[in-house]
């Protein structure tokens, strides 16, 4: 794949992780629900793509396995928040994850954090601020934003376990087990929370296909298929506009026109996130919803 090619394919599975936020409006299903079928779909393509790869999906391991319920959550918080509130309070407060990984990581190494790091995150807390327009919970908007950050943390530490296993395995190995892990642990909770009221309709099952075959599978493919030939530096900055390609699809397609404070805040937040990613290296990272990092096989 050649450069402009790769950033074709950079620019389309960034447009397609966007776009899989709007699927928490088209599908009338529970957010677990949602997942649910996300997460097994999306892991039965990756199966199928690392066997035409010949591709190893040895035993995951215990650290691995453990990824599966973070996954999860995950997705079910970032699909909660979409509905809850909008697709923009959703992608906005994901966007947030790489100021996380950048606390996370200085965490881990028991070292102050600098001043572009204190700035950071200083810039990120002023964009989701500026969201908010009714600080009480009874607010959709602050209960969708609360539920987006908590899929910030969640992705980011993530990205964080991950850096221990992307040595030994390949990203879509990396991805596979951790769908098939999610899937696992969210189908007794799907079961019993909602029984069959969490059964898709004949309208939703394609709506569920192209979620977890397109936005999933198929962007995970693309990224990493476009990271041979594209800088990580190249790909952060690409990445950082996942929520600027979800707003806009959801003001195409749903109607979700974006307000002054909204375009504000997220203008903020990018810039955190797009700093975090140069700071913490995780770049490359930064788009690929399965935590993933370019070096596949």
């Amino acid at each position: 794949m050649r450069h402009a090619p790769a950033m074709i394919s950079l620019h389309v599975a960034v447009a397609l992780f966007g776009f899989a936020a709007l699927f928490g409006k088209w599908i009338a299903l529970p957010a677990t629900a949602i997942v649910l079928a996300r997460t097994a779909i999306a892991a039965a393509t990756l199966a199928v793509v690392a066997s035409l790869r010949h591709q190893s999906l040895r035993h995951p391991g215990r650290d691995l396995v453990l990824n599966g319920p973070l996954l999860a959550l995950h997705w079910v918080s970032f699909f909660a928040a979409v509905q809850l509130a909008n697709v923009a309070v959703a992608l906005l407060g994901y966007a947030s994850f790489p100021v996380f990984v950048l606390v996370l990581e200085r965490g881990l190494r028991a070292r102050a954090m600098r001043f572009v790091e204190y700035g950071t995150a200083l810039l990120a807390t002023l964009g989701l601020a500026t969201l908010v327009v009714d600080v009480s919970w009874s607010s959709n908007a602050t209960r969708g934003l609360a539920l987006g950050l908590v899929s910030a943390l969640t992705f980011a530490l993530l990205v964080v376990r991950n850096r221990r296993f992307v040595a030994a395995r390949s990203a879509t190995c990396i991805a596979m087990w951790q769908n098939l892990v999610a899937a696992v642990c969210l189908l007794p909770i799907v079961a019993l929370a909602h029984g069959m009221a969490a059964w898709p309709r004949r309208s939703d099952i394609a709506s569920l296909l192209v979620l977890g075959v397109a936005c999933t599978g198929l962007a995970h493919m693309l990224f990493i298929a476009s990271m041979r030939r594209v800088s990580a530096h190249s790909a952060s900055v690409v990445a950082s506009l996942e929520p600027v390609y979800g707003i806009a699809l959801a003001a195409w397609l749903l109607g979700e026109m974006p307000n002054g404070r909204t375009i504000a805040g997220g203008v903020l937040i990018v810039a955190a996130a797009l700093i975090a990613s140069q700071e913490s290296g995780v770049g490359d990272a930064r788009a690929v919803s399965v935590a993933s990092t370019p070096r596949d096989e």
